[in-house]
């Protein structure tokens, strides 16, 4: 009995070291353009600069000019009913008001503040939401759930 716990908790550690060397996220922010990379993705999860002149800069897009995007959330996620592209690594948010409850036992905003799933834990723990900024992302992602 005793190999086989020391079995498990091996394994265990062996798992979540593996986890998070592939899927660990790394959060540098720089102009509030957020860049998260992942270990195995990095050339697929950087946020682009915008490329336009500086007179159309001014411009606001839905892509440039949201909470999703200054916190780097559209490096991993897309919200498709908002017309938001962005990484593919993390599922779409579009229903993610509706859903968080379900899916991690918490309100959104709770899971906002612990997030429950092991990557997203360490994206929030590695660049916190401020309430302000907590507040905007629910308000964003309840009007994308009504699309």
């Amino acid at each position: 009995m005793n190999k086989a716990i020391i079995s498990f908790v091996l394994s265990a550690l062996l798992g979540f070291g593996l986890g998070y060397l592939v899927f660990g996220v790394i959060m540098d922010t720089n102009d509030n353009d957020a860049k998260i990379t992942q270990a195995d993705h990095q050339e697929s999860t950087t946020v682009k600069e915008s490329t336009e002149p500086k007179e159309e800069a001014s411009v606001a897009t839905p892509e440039s000019d949201n909470i999703l995007n200054q916190k780097g959330c559209l490096s991993c996620h897309s919200v498709d009913s908002l017309g938001l592209k962005g990484g593919t690594t993390g599922p779409d948010l579009s229903k993610a008001y509706e859903n968080v409850e379900g899916k991690h036992g918490k309100p959104i905003e709770e899971f906002l503040k612990e997030p429950t799933s092991a990557v997203m834990s360490s994206v929030i723990s590695g660049n916190p939401l401020t309430d302000d900024e907590r507040v905007k992302v629910i308000e964003l992602l309840k009007k994308a759930s009504e699309n």
